[in-house]
């Protein structure tokens, strides 16, 4: 029962700790994110989103309506020239930085309003960016405070209960999964069966995670709003996943091994020595028979 409930757990247990230690601390989280600042599908759905946007404010602005389907190329084009600059870099990690700083609070905290993001800090470094770049009129881009909408205010208390269980879950559940397996292995007759069916299940519980996060993969891509682009939530998806994807393959590369080395010790197990009685006398070849004396 011990040994089932450790394998059990497993799989929960690196899920639970992957997202309290490793969704939950902003550094990791920024470190994760910034290598998707190259990836070609990120780059083209921030060139459509960003593009749209500007063509859509200066449209409110100025009677353009006529000249923006020929337009709309250019813009593009101007933004997808600046996602290949080291300031597009710093941008994207000073804007996934305070997301994550903003979120992290708000679950933390008692605060029920909608949860948004200003983008003053990341204007700002822009800005210092592309004047250290000596990028001409940089100095004069303005750094208003602009806030958007990141959480809805009816989302808050449901997510903010699942990452308080998952915080002391994240600990608990791999200390428990370890602490049942010790236990089952010390407790049961034959410790070698224990060790390979512990081991076992553990690569069982690998593969059903691999597993599910695959199917869950299928479900995100399939779940999104319209005009989301799907390989760029794909690649978002990976780059969060990619720790958790690791623990599964090391959860079934390791019980496997285990599983092999205890079924190898069995095979190659040598037999034990006859042990020899005190007083008894020692084996060896029987004496030669010999004549009979006569009794005197």
């Amino acid at each position: 029962m011990l040994i089932t409930l450790s394998c059990l757990l497993a799989p929960f247990g690196a899920l639970a700790a992957w997202a309290a230690y490793g969704l939950a601390d902003t550094g990791r989280y920024v470190t994760t994110m910034a290598p998707l600042a190259a990836d070609p599908a990120v780059r083209e759905a921030v060139v459509d989103t960003v593009g749209d946007g500007i063509l859509r404010a200066v449209g409110e602005h100025l009677d353009v309506r006529p000249i923006r389907g020929s337009v709309r190329p250019f813009v593009h084009d101007a933004v997808r020239s600046f996602t290949q600059t080291r300031a597009f870099r710093l941008a994207w990690d000073t804007g996934n930085r305070v997301t994550h700083d903003a979120v992290l609070r708000a679950l933390r905290e008692a605060d029920e309003r909608t949860v948004t993001v200003d983008l003053a800090p990341v204007a700002a470094q822009v800005k210092r960016q592309l004047a250290h770049d000596h990028v001409p009129l940089a100095a004069r881009i303005p750094v208003e405070h602009t806030a958007v909408a990141v959480l809805p205010a009816g989302r808050l208390t449901t997510l903010r209960k699942g990452f308080h269980v998952l915080e002391v879950a994240g600990f608990w559940l791999p200390v428990a999964a370890v602490a049942f397996a010790v236990g089952g292995i010390a407790l049961a007759v034959h410790r070698r069966r224990a060790v390979a069916a512990t081991a076992l299940g553990t690569a069982l519980g690998g593969a059903l995670l691999a597993l599910a996060l695959s199917v869950g993969r299928g479900l995100t891509l399939a779940d999104l709003p319209p005009g989301v682009s799907h390989p760029a939530a794909g690649a978002v998806y990976d780059a969060l996943t990619g720790t958790l994807r690791t623990a599964a393959w090391l959860l079934l590369g390791l019980g496997l091994a285990v599983a092999l080395l205890a079924w190898l010790t069995r095979c190659l197990r040598l037999p034990r020595p006859a042990r020899v009685r005190r007083g008894s006398p020692a084996p060896g070849p029987a004496p030669a028979p010999g004549p009979t004396r006569a009794r005197a």
